[in-house]
């Protein structure tokens, strides 16, 4: 019987419960990994709710080492970075703990591969590379993230966004150079990268995001929680997270009163955790609803007449959109929403970027001209974002039987250990 082998995970959040994007897509990971590896995780909490989320995990993997990580902790880590030059996304992961538990568990046990979820993550193993087979999940390019916020915030809020999207591309320029292969959500994302470091084309691969087929399912019915009679609209997400405000607070201000004019009992409603005063604001206006944190966003996206993916400012392939396809939805969204999907415009989806497009695009869905494209967007899913199909690139990058390990390999020195 053949030894299992083990495998550093690292994650700068904790990847349960799979919620929200960057979670959902590490927790497939996680899992799929652990199937074949015995899996040490090394991971932050950032939310104190989630610190009950560990016990699960521990039942999936061999070791879960989990750190919280207060914003108290995250602001002066911050600080300290901007003070020093160094960039904040890096140093709000710095943590002295983490690197005593990886050096320790490379020293006791014998593993010979690690899988490095974000690039925040990257410098606790810069240094273990040469001897050991490291695979990065980059996942989005967040440099240009940072770019795209300097473009829409007022100095001084642009000038430190301009020098932390100068950092974090070092960094992620670093990762992809140091590691076996670096991993970007889609295809249009790994090209992007490329564009600004060619020479780095050998190491560069792209694992598409999946939705699960069997729990967004349009066949389930759960009950309608907007009440008989109305037109709806839906957007899913972090309400916390700047690219989801940015887009609500622009539908809303752009589109919605021409959708109000020509469907006068239109709701927008506004589904996710943790939103901010500017969106909480909204649902003044007439029509617009906020939630909050909900147990489950299914019943919503599942009884509403259109989702909408008003993104401006966000990256790589957008979970909200998977999920409402795989429902069966209508969806109208931005070339940056499409960005990574093969979903045919006019077909599977609908593209819109003017405040006016939208409102013409949603009031078409809500006349019943688009009623088919639901069925067109699920089955465009189900080609494209199965996870087991889309996972098969870790078996690539990990191929079982790993090469035996003669010796203990030397702990490597990172910049972080």
């Amino acid at each position: 019987m053949k030894r299992v082998q083990d495998l550093l995970f690292l994650a700068h959040r904790i990847p349960f419960p799979p919620n929200k994007g960057d979670k959902i897509r590490s927790f497939h990971i996680l899992r799929h990994l652990a199937s074949r590896f015995k899996v040490h995780l090394g991971c932050f909490c950032d939310e104190a709710a989630d610190q009950r989320h560990i016990a699960p995990l521990r039942e999936l993997c061999s070791e879960v080492f989990c750190l919280p990580l207060g914003r108290t902790q995250i602001a002066m880590r911050s600080l300290r970075a901007v003070a020093l030059g160094k960039s904040i996304s890096e140093a709000s992961y710095r943590d002295r703990r983490m690197s005593a538990w990886i050096r320790d568990t490379l020293g006791k046990h014998e593993i010979k591969d690690i899988f490095v979820f974000c690039s925040a993550m990257a410098p606790y193993v810069l240094g273990c590379c040469s001897d050991r087979r490291v695979v990065i999940d980059i996942v989005d390019l967040d440099s240009a993230k940072w770019e795209a916020y300097a473009r829409s915030a007022p100095w001084p809020l642009s000038t430190l966004y301009r020098f932390e999207q100068r950092n974090v591309f070092l960094l992620e320029r670093q990762a992809a150079a140091a590691c076996d292969r670096a991993l970007f959500v889609s295809k249009a994302e790994a090209n992007a990268f490329l564009n600004l470091a060619p020479e780095l084309s050998g190491r560069v691969e792209y694992l598409e995001n999946g939705v699960d087929l069997d729990r967004f399912d349009p066949a389930h019915v759960f009950p309608n929680p907007f009440g008989k009679g109305k037109s709806t609209i839906v957007f899913t997400g972090a309400m916390n997270y700047r690219p989801n405000v940015d887009a609500v607070v622009w539908f809303v201000q752009e589109a919605f009163p021409a959708i109000r004019r020509t469907h006068a009992g239109a709701e927008f409603w506004i589904v996710g955790a943790n939103p901010t005063a500017s969106v909480r604001r909204l649902s003044r206006q007439a029509g617009v609803r906020v939630t909050g944190a909900v147990s489950d966003v299914r019943p919503y996206i599942a009884n509403a007449d259109c989702a909408v993916a008003p993104l401006r400012l966000g990256r790589g392939v957008q979970n909200k959109v998977l999920e409402a396809m795989a429902m069966a939805k209508p969806v109208v969204l931005t070339l940056a929403a499409h960005e990574g999907l093969n979903a045919i415009p006019g077909e599977e989806v609908l593209l819109a970027n003017s405040g006016w497009d939208f409102a013409r695009c949603v009031s078409d869905v809500l006349s019943g001209q688009w009623n088919e494209m639901g069925r067109a967007a699920r089955a465009r899913v189900e080609l494209d974002h199965r996870w087991p199909q889309n996972l098969n690139v870790l078996d690539q990058l990990f191929p079982q039987p790993p090469a035996p390990a003669a010796a203990q390999p030397e702990v490597g020195s990172a910049p972080w250990i």
